[in-house]
């Protein structure tokens, strides 16, 4: 194991001894491989690893220790985080790095009661701290309007300190690297234009329409009449606004409507779900699927758009027991196989299926990067809790992203009907250049 030990430029306790606290944690990150300092509660440091510090872990109660023994559970670390237990202070991304540590951690038996003893052993008086930021209601669980409610009608004005100006809260489509979140979400609404080739006149719906980006620009930059349903009510009021601002209540129209209440005789040429299936619930995913291609004329078009995880199943892990408890109360992820096989299941034809998973690491940075740059607004209008909340959460959901272990796709499928795809034979219609300025 490698050797941990007290950086003599850090102010210690006046004694320069290893305290009990200091043992404990010298055992217990001995295999990390990076390098960091722990700032405990008395103001005592102690500096894992020998290289530069990407960041300092400062443990404001003793309480977060215990959990580090008994449990090593990286949920518990974030709640203490959100609660100020636990404050971070440089590399952000790096401090994230301490969960894969954690869950790989195996700790013989005796050694977890031995380190167990110890820290229950703490001063009471390092235990005591009150929560300092406010805790979150309890979570609905339905799929429906109270799960969306929940993540989405938590201010619009908070989105809007760092979603571009269209408010798009799903993966931008990026041209290059550099190019900016602004014009990587204009490409991305226009990309899903032409995936679904629409034309003038076509009744397009947009299931899940956020905050009315999609159905507006099909509207106008493709002369579709487009209807988009939202069970957010913050969203359907933005919606509203932002179609009569454009001037296209003759071919907008907005509903506060469950996709499973939407009437049987409706009938669309070209439907779309962008980032909205990830709430349906994998239970739910063959009854979604059937319900739009019922919705679909015969050879329709429908593209959906979503998350994937790498493993089948939403099992009960980090991932699915964070995001469940703080984010998304149903929300659950599958594969990009078996997505396709259920729709395969409801009788669609999978036509193109595009990953977007670099696209979506670069949008969640460009989140983050805006968010912590308003921090001071952010925490007044949702609190700090909330703030850190999200901050982590985008920051991890990066790196899941970047790591690979989470993706995101575009399935274009066609409702089946005893003949040819209405699909040109290449893609190159998808990347013409039409002169239009965004």
């Amino acid at each position: 194991m490698m050797e941990m030990k007290l950086d003599p430029n850090l102010q210690l306790n006046k004694n320069h001894r290893y305290t009990t606290v200091h043992q404990v944690l010298s055992y217990l990150f001995s295999d990390y491989l990076g390098s960091f300092i722990i700032q405990l509660w008395n103001d005592s440091k102690l500096r894992i690893g020998n290289d530069l510090s990407a960041f300092t872990l400062k443990i404001n109660d003793a309480s977060v220790l215990r959990d580090l023994i008994l449990f090593r559970d990286p949920v518990r670390l974030a709640e203490a985080y959100f609660d100020g237990a636990i404050e971070v202070d440089g590399d952000f991304n790096a401090a994230l790095g301490l969960r894969h540590y954690l869950e790989d951690l195996k700790l013989p038996l005796s050694k977890k009661i031995s380190l167990a003893l110890k820290v229950l052993l703490l001063n009471k008086q390092a235990s005591s701290l009150p929560i300092k930021f406010a805790r979150d209601n309890e979570l609905p669980r339905q799929n429906g309007k109270e799960t969306i409610a929940f993540h989405y009608d938590i201010s619009n004005d908070f989105y809007r300190l760092w979603l571009d100006k269209h408010m798009i809260y799903s993966c931008a489509y990026f041209e290059h690297p550099l190019q900016s979140l602004e014009q990587a979400q204009c490409n991305k609404l226009d990309h899903v234009c032409r995936k679904l080739r629409l034309k003038p006149e076509e009744h397009f719906l947009d299931i899940g329409c956020g905050w009315g980006a999609l159905v507006c620009w099909a509207a106008k930059h493709y002369g579709v009449l487009a209807h988009g349903i939202t069970l957010s009510e913050n969203q359907y009021e933005h919606a509203c606004a932002e179609v009569i601002k454009q001037g296209l209540q003759g071919q907008v129209t907005i509903e506060l409507r469950d996709y499973r209440e939407l009437p049987q005789s409706s009938s669309y040429d070209k439907i779309s779900s962008i980032g909205m299936f990830e709430h349906v619930g994998i239970k739910n995913l063959p009854t979604y699927f059937s319900i739009v291609n019922h919705l679909l004329k015969p050879n329709g078009l429908f593209l959906n758009h979503g998350i994937t995880t790498d493993e089948s199943g939403w099992g009960h892990c980090v991932s699915s027991r964070f995001i469940n408890r703080h984010v998304f109360p149903d929300g659950e992820l599958e594969t990009v196989s078996t997505i396709q096989s259920l729709m395969e299941d409801a009788d669609f034809e999978i036509a193109d299926v595009e990953g977007l998973r670099p696209h979506y690491a670069l949008t969640l940075r460009h989140w983050v990067h805006r968010l912590e740059h308003n921090y001071e607004e952010a925490i007044n209008l949702v609190g700090e809790r909330n703030y850190r909340i999200w901050r982590l959460y985008m920051t991890g959901c990066a790196l899941q992203f970047e790591q690979g272990q989470t993706g995101i796709y575009q399935i274009l499928a066609v409702r089946k009907n005893n003949s040819f795809p209405p699909l040109p034979l290449t893609r190159h219609d998808l990347y013409e250049t039409r002169g239009k300025s965004f």
